[in-house]
């Protein structure tokens, strides 16, 4: 197949959506019906093919995103199956933002959830087309009409419902396809492998032409084309109205929705079809673009297999102790063996292999290009984020934004012969994973590790015996606070001291004043003197960057304050660069204890779902850990709560929840900002 050719069928697609929807579950199928995999994997049974690692298996979640490809209808699908637990957002972004498209899945029970929200707005940053697919309409409780009302209200989607179930609950047998107008049902025999359209049902008319109205008022409000012919009353091709689908799809202008039960095998071939139909492929999307290195200027590099090589490395993990890099390839051509430029760490790299990835399972082959997703061996310096391309033409991309991490925990090996095992595996699992940093405390002479969350950190340890064969003892978590000031204050500090027989001077005003919150921290330059030069600018610039790394009331970093550099005195022969580091942390600590520091904690926003007659206990549990209860709204038997509470207190809340909910209560919790403790 022609480049081309093979590019515009070609479809880069991620599955995300809240815990529990069924994520995994789809892509199973997807694989099934495409005969990517012979045998269907279920979640509960712990074989899912994308759940490949042992931790996944055991706890039926998904932890790291996979990569797999099927075809479908002369089309090349990549799929990127990733997690719904919150503490593993970090695999949803980087995804994302290598993804042309994705699928929502959403639970016809729970329907919009809190970390349904949180990936659907993350694809919104990076501008992705999505398609939504309503899962688990054979469920006690589901409800199509409020999925869809949710998806509107919560997600500020437009949806356009291009199904619509046949049946609910015990009940559903398949669905109503609303742009051909048919009845779809599927083959129990055949595991769903065989469906069939059959006319629409005459009880189903009357609900099905309501909503095919809708679909084509919604259609029309975006096409002119659709709008004439509605207006006129005259019939609309279904080729006409797949056009304007993809159009307004591409354009992030509509949401369409699809519906079915993965887990019954219904509904999913028409999303494949939905995918093919309506999700972009590398062609339709704008071209990525990126910063040309020695001039700063801003260059497009459109998807085109003859162009210069770019790509995007989006993933690092350590696989049987060797490095394997997942890239995203933009633009141009590569072939195993090449030499490839790393402009973000100004070095060259040597392509060893290049693999097509099924899951955990791979396969050789000779080369890459425009729009392809593929694992390459070989790459030492490369970490998540960096930009690969050809030396020639050499082009840095949009770097990755990651969370910083909210909580820590000490760790230590049970063996001293351990330790440089110990921090050779901490160094391996902090280059898989940026959310994840690890660092040896200087006054406590501790291990200590960082993540975003409980299970993350629990993951990680696990890990270390499991892959790395190192046991450990381990504290209990604690708190990543920070420190801020409350005032404004200067302060001068005048560095003067004779080293090795050399004289240092150096003196520097600063003022310190409190930024408002979540605001990070700036420097402003409000020196007037002329003998400030670049290099002793940039050392003043240095200093305060070091000093903004630990606090003055417990060493904790400093956050939301601008520093601003007054005056400086300078001493000809004398001053210097290393003079005017010292003198500016000094200056900087000292301010910093004349403005009210103060100390900052973690608040966590939490939502908590629970059955209607336990919401007073629920309540009274927030209370008493200094939560704050911002709604409390009924969501048919359930209650749900937004509340923001400090992390300092919701260690071993899910054991707390389930013993106030008798087990029925459930939560998810993200970082919201930082606050006075």
């Amino acid at each position: 197949m022609p480049p081309a050719k093979r590019l515009t069928r070609t479809r880069n697609i991620g599955i995300i959506a809240h815990i529990d929807a069924g994520k995994t579950t789809v892509t199973e199928r997807i694989l099934f019906y495409s005969g990517r995999v012979h045998k269907m994997g279920e979640v509960h049974d712990g074989e899912a093919t994308m759940d490949w690692m042992l931790e996944e298996k055991e706890r039926g979640i998904t932890i790291t995103s996979a990569v797999t490809s099927c075809d479908w209808q002369g089309h090349a699908i990549n799929i990127i199956d990733t997690p719904g637990h919150v503490d593993f957002t970090i695999e949803v972004e980087r995804s994302l933002r290598v993804l042309d498209g994705a699928i929502g899945v959403f639970c016809a029970v729970g329907g919009v959830e809190p970390q349904s929200e949180t990936v659907w707005h993350q694809a919104d940053r990076y501008e992705v087309p999505k398609i939504a697919f309503i899962n688990k309409m054979d469920r006690v409780g589901a409800d199509f009409p409020r999925a869809v009302e949710m998806i509107k209200e919560r997600l500020g989607a437009l949806p356009l419902v291009l199904q619509i179930p046949w049946g609910v609950e015990d009940n559903f047998k398949g669905v109503i396809d609303l742009v051909k107008m048919k009845a779809i049902l599927w083959e129990d025999e055949t595991l769903g492998a065989e469906y069939y359209e059959i006319p629409m049902p005459s009880e189903l008319m009357e609900e099905a032409s309501r909503y095919r109205d809708l679909l084509l008022e919604t259609l029309a409000d975006q096409d002119d084309k659709i709008m004439e012919k509605y207006l006129a009353e005259e019939e609309i091709e279904i080729q006409e109205l797949n056009k304007a689908i993809r159009e307004a799809t591409m354009k992030l202008d509509l949401v369409p929705i699809f519906c079915g039960s993965a887990l019954r095998n219904k509904g999913i071939q028409p999303l494949m079809n939905g995918i093919v139909d309506y999700l972009p492929s590398p062609v339709d999307i704008p071209p990525i673009v990126g910063v040309i290195p020695s001039s700063g200027k801003k260059e497009s590099r459109p998807a085109n297999a003859n162009g210069p090589f770019s790509a995007l490395a989006f993933k690092v993990i350590m696989d049987q102790g060797r490095k394997m890099t997942y890239i995203r390839v933009y633009s141009g051509t590569v072939k195993t063996s090449e030499l490839i430029y790393n402009p973000v760490k100004k070095a060259k790299e040597k392509l060893a292999r290049l693999l097509k990835m099924h899951s955990n399972k791979r396969k050789r082959i000779g080369q890459a290009s425009a729009g392809d997703i593929v694992a390459a061996m070989g790459l030492k310096l490369t970490t998540t984020g960096d930009t690969l391309c050809s030396e020639e033409s050499p082009i840095l991309l949009e770097p990755m934004q990651f969370n910083e991490p909210v909580i820590t925990v000490a760790v230590e090996p049970k063996k001293v012969q351990d330790h440089d095992r110990l921090l050779d595996a901490l160094s391996k699992l902090t280059d898989e994973d940026p959310t994840f940093r690890f660092k040896i405390d200087e006054e406590t002479a501790q291990t200590v590790i960082s993540g975003m969350g409980e299970l993350h950190l629990e993951i990680i340890i696990g890990r270390l015996k499991r892959d790395f064969s190192v046991e450990t003892n381990h504290g209990k978590p604690q708190v990543v606070y920070r420190e801020t000031v409350t005032s404004a204050a200067d302060q001068e500090e005048v560095f003067q001291r004779e080293i090795a027989g050399q004289q240092h001077f150096a003196g520097v005003k600063l003022e310190v004043s409190p930024m408002p919150r979540g605001t990070g921290n700036s420097f402003a330059d409000r020196c007037e003197s002329p003998e400030l030069t670049e290099e002793f600018l940039a050392a003043i610039r240095q200093g305060i960057s070091e000093a903004e790394t630990s606090g003055v009331l417990m060493g904790y970093p400093v956050i939301d304050v601008q520093t601003s550099l007054l005056d400086v005195r300078i001493k000809e022969t004398f001053s210097d660069e290393m003079a005017f580091k010292v003198a500016t942390t000094m200056a900087f600590k000292n301010a910093c204890q004349k403005a009210g520091p103060l100390l900052l904690e973690p608040i966590m926003k939490a939502e908590i779902l629970v059955p209607e007659e336990f919401t007073g206990e629920v309540v009274s549990d927030i209370n008493t850990r200094q939560g704050k209860i911002e709604q409390i709204a009924a969501k048919g038997p359930v209650t749900v709560l937004t509340a923001r509470i400090p992390l300092s207190k919701m260690f071993g809340y899910s054991t707390s929840l389930r013993s106030v909910s008798q087990g029925r209560g459930t939560f998810t919790m993200q970082f919201s900002h930082y606050d006075r403790v």
